[in-house]
């Protein structure tokens, strides 16, 4: 995702309260955000079965599915 976008998803999720749906693009798993980390601009996200984990902007985009 490009910066403006990962500023967007982290912004809806820690100062909103408004966690946001991503897809991994490399494996296509998904996933909600519930933080984020500016220094390695990574995401946390809680996959649908229940594990964490963190993903780079790079490697992640918002979806609606």
């Amino acid at each position: 995702m490009r910066e403006n976008e990962y500023k967007s998803v982290c912004y809806r999720t820690e100062q909103r309260d408004d966690p946001v749906r991503l897809i991994n693009l490399r494996t296509g798993t998904i996933g909600t955000t519930f933080g984020c980390t500016y220094a390695g601009e990574t995401v946390q996200v809680k996959l649908e079965n229940g594990e964490l984990d963190s993903w780079e902007r790079a490697e992640c985009s918002e979806t609606t599915h």
